[in-house]
Formats: structure tokens, C-alpha cells, sequence
């Protein structure tokens, strides 16, 4: 009974790390080791900053720069699977968002669907966002392009 208590116990702590409840440094572990296996999936690239993606659908559009605004449709994850946001037709600047999506999106093609692995560094860092989105954690997300105004 002790043996089981003790593999369950490791099993609920491993989640509890995916899920972003872990501490700054717990956290940004989960995360490096998801980006470290992620990064060998086929289709995934990594930049130099170490952003990762994966082309979903192509796009024929424009790209946008950074200074541009662009309108998109997305949904947010952690690496636990757990969605934090979502919205549909959004419109913003794409120099006001997070790291990750400036750089990101400005891979992308009018009509392109990405999936974006963002690093902690390149999201919300050690200070974590609301409830939600906790320190240190790397984010996911599923955008697409739809337009740059």
C-alpha cells in the first residue's frame, strides 16, 4: 500500500509541474524539458531566440511587421493542455503582445495557422499572468492570420 501511496504521490507532483503550480524554477524545468523533446517533433523549428512553431496551413498574404496591427483568431495553452485565453477576429498591435507573438507572427502569411511553443523568457517570464498563467511557464498557442491592417 506504501508503494502505491509513493508512486501516485510522484505522478500527482510530475502534473503539478506541468500544470504551472510549481514554483518559478519547477516551472521553467517543465518547460525546458518540454521545449528539449518538443524541438525534435518533426515540422517544429526553433529561432534563435529559441521560439518554436509549427506550420499548420501556409498562407498566400502579406506578413506583418512588428509595428503593424494584424487580426487573428487563437487559443492559449500551457504545456499541461490546460487552455488559459482564446478569441476570434481580435485586432492589436503586434508590437503590445508578448515576445513570442511579435516575433512569431511576423513568420506568418495572411491565411497561415501556427502553433507557437513560447519560452517563458518570450511570454510573461518569472511574474506569470492572473490566475492562469503561472511564473515561469512556456505557453502554447494555436493562431491564425487573418489579416494585417
Amino acid at each position: 500500500m506504501r508503494k502505491i501511496q509513493s508512486v501516485l504521490l510522484a505522478v500527482l507532483m510530475s502534473f503539478s509541474l506541468f500544470a504551472g503550480a510549481g514554483t518559478i524554477e519547477e516551472n521553467k524545468k517543465a518547460g525546458a524539458a518540454f521545449l528539449a523533446e518538443n524541438g525534435k517533433k518533426e515540422g517544429v523549428k526553433t529561432t534563435e531566440s529559441g521560439l518554436q512553431y509549427l506550420i499548420v496551413k501556409e498562407g498566400t498574404g502579406k506578413s506583418p511587421k512588428a509595428t503593424d496591427q494584424v487580426k487573428v483568431d487563437y487559443a492559449g495553452t500551457n504545456i499541461a493542455g490546460e487552455e488559459f485565453d482564446s478569441n476570434r477576429g481580435i485586432v492589436f498591435p503586434l508590437n503590445r503582445v508578448i515576445k513570442g507573438w511579435t516575433e512569431g507572427v511576423q513568420l506568418m502569411k495572411e491565411g497561415a495557422e501556427y502553433r507557437f511553443f513560447i519560452p517563458s523568457d518570450l511570454a510573461y517570464g518569472d511574474r506569470g499572468a492572473g490566475r492562469k498563467i503561472g511564473p515561469g511557464e512556456t505557453l502554447l498557442f494555436d493562431v491564425k492570420l487573418i489579416e494585417v491592417k
